[in-house]
């Protein structure tokens, strides 16, 4: 099956400086994918690159398996975005901007730019000031407005740059509900550029960690994984809370199996550093030695925790 979108070898260059370095990953259709890194590690170039409104120094990107370099039309067929801040015409009302975006798509009637617009105004909230003018509308209210026209043309591929600029929670709530159903009942491939790792934590399947224009880390955020690295999933480090009857006679079998960095961290609970792999062999040890295990937890680190440690000491940051 074609991904939704493939990066191979992304580099953009300006003069001396390489802004974007040898990028390289996909993002399948249903997902929701995010790109993270500090100012000035190439986000925005990135999502400018892909959409055309940058030239592309090396490398390819196909979207839904059109390049946007040698078939930038069909490719673009695909894709909605909304780049930096949305661009409206202040006096015109909310309706009469997507009416002019709409009519802009090829082949579509009069009634279904009615039934499109009414739509993508159910999906973002504008109801109730759809039909006054962008001038009066607040930050959060254009960013709005700016998701639903890039969702008019039915996209197959949603590429939006620091989409919660100017949204309250509520707004964040409701746009991180509307992502995510867009990706899991419709297929759409959402790429999403953000500051805010709490909610990219929320709303994204994987992550890619950019810093100073160099993929560092590509991240699934469910599992915790690391992805794309030699070590495989077994081998992962990982620290192991074990909620166990008898702490004393525990720590004493795990450490007589060759595990002295066994604490115990609570009345009932003993930490262990060790492999992924390595669980179910300690589990059976200290089953086999008759000691009640209540509880086996992984300690897995927030995207925050991962997205500190690997980019600390930037001097883009």
């Amino acid at each position: 099956m074609t991904k939704a979108v493939v990066i191979r070898n992304l580099t953009k260059k300006i003069g001396s400086k390489t802004i974007v370095d040898q990028l390289t990953f996909e993002v399948d259709r249903g997902e929701v994918f995010g790109l993270l890194g500090p100012n000035g590690a190439g986000k925005t170039t990135t999502l400018r690159m892909m959409v055309g409104l940058m030239s592309i120094t090396e490398g390819e990107v196909l979207i839904q398996g059109s390049s946007v370099t040698r078939n930038f039309e069909q490719a673009m067929r695909h894709v909605g975005a909304i780049i930096e801040n949305p661009q409206m015409y202040r006096y015109l009302s909310g309706y009469q901007n997507l009416r002019l975006f709409a009519q802009m798509i090829p082949g579509i009637s009069r009634k279904e730019i009615k039934e499109r617009i009414d739509k993508v105004v159910r999906f973002v909230g504008l109801e109730k000031r759809i039909h006054e003018k962008v001038k009066t509308y607040s930050l959060g209210m254009r960013q709005r407005l700016g998701l639903a026209q890039a969702l008019l043309s039915r996209p197959s591929v949603l590429i939006l740059d620091e989409p919660t600029n100017g949204l309250d929670p509520a707004g964040i709530h409701d746009l991180r509900n509307h992502l995510r159903n867009l990706a899991k009942e419709e297929g759409v491939a959402v790429i999403v550029s953000s500051h805010l790792l709490s909610e990219m934590e929320l709303m994204c399947d994987r992550v890619a960690i950019i810093q100073e224009g160099k993929l560092v880390s590509l991240r699934s955020v469910h599992s915790g994984a690391i992805q794309g690295e030699e070590t495989q999933e077994e081998n992962r480090p990982v620290t192991v809370l074990f909620e166990v009857k008898a702490v004393e006679r525990a720590l004493s079998v795990l450490k007589e199996s060759g595990i002295p960095e066994a604490v115990q961290v609570s009345r009932a609970g003993i930490e262990v550093q060790t492999r992924h792999a390595a669980i179910p062999d300690l589990n059976a040890r200290l089953v086999e030695a008759g000691i009640g295990v209540y509880g086996i937890r992984i300690a897995t680190k927030s995207l925050e925790q991962t997205f500190l440690e690997i980019t600390r000491g930037s001097t883009n940051a």
